[in-house]
């Protein structure tokens, strides 16, 4: 009778311990495109500046380095991000020397750490720093979750030479379907000074739209006269029978 009471209270807490083993967390793969638009906020060094680009936990400790431009006697003057990753690390980034002009700037993470591991799914920030001619740097911050579904960014921090910022998450279950659509769409010619031709199956309206999302033109016609529009960068937001799409057309 003892022995079977003792074996009764070891089942018990076998069961009760696995009971209270929290499920594995899951850390879905996927791509992380980020882009923004730098301009000059009164270097001395005018055009020449310094960016870089990466993405903490939560908890704000460092995952990988997306971008990285500067020249190497000037990497400390990016303050946070030398902080953030002491040893410069940045064998996944977009990197080069220091950029000679402000402009669009566009980012990818694939979705691993600076050891080549898929974190665990979560609220992950994206952060973004510029500097010019050695003086205090400026840093627009933006939160976005990392899961099995897509996901866009939501402002933290902004910063006027910082602007035009869109981030947006696509897990790799939906992002290979996503991709094969995708590439049925063309947007052409581009770079363009007037028309744009939007090609591909069952389009059913395309938006015009800024960086920032500000719509400006929406039209159910395959043919759009840009020509009113002024010289940048703008999105081609394509609703189909298939999904919705988004091209990048440049206006010159």
């Amino acid at each position: 009778m003892k022995k079977s009471l003792l074996l009764f209270a070891f089942i018990a807490i076998g069961l009760s311990a696995n009971a209270q083993k929290p499920a594995p967390a899951a850390a879905t793969a996927g791509t992380l495109t980020v882009t923004a638009t730098t301009s000059t906020y009164g270097g001395a060094e005018g055009p020449s500046n310094y960016l870089a680009i990466w993405v903490v936990n939560s908890s704000g400790a460092f995952v990988n380095t997306l971008m990285a431009y500067y020249g190497n006697i000037h990497v400390s003057d990016l303050v946070s991000w030398s902080a953030a990753t002491p040893s410069h690390y940045k064998a996944d980034a977009i990197t080069g020397a220091t950029l000679t002009s402000h402009g669009d700037r566009t980012a990818t993470w694939n979705g691993k750490n600076s050891t080549g591991v898929i974190p665990d799914d979560g609220t992950y920030k994206v952060i973004i720093e510029m500097t010019e001619d050695r003086g205090a740097g400026v840093k627009a911050t933006y939160t976005f979750e990392k899961g099995a579904a897509a996901s866009t960014g939501t402002a933290v921090t902004t910063q006027p030479p910082i602007k035009n910022v869109t981030i947006s998450w696509t897990p790799s279950g939906t992002a290979v379907n996503e991709i094969k659509l995708e590439n049925l769409y063309t947007v052409y010619p581009n770079v363009t000074k007037s028309w744009v031709f939007v090609n591909g199956p069952d389009i059913k309206s395309v938006e015009i739209i800024t960086l920032s999302g500000k719509q400006i033109l929406k039209s159910n016609q395959q043919k759009i006269n840009l020509a009113g529009l002024q010289r940048g960068a703008y999105l081609a937001q394509i609703e189909t029978g298939k999904g919705t799409f988004i091209k990048k057309i440049i206006k010159e």
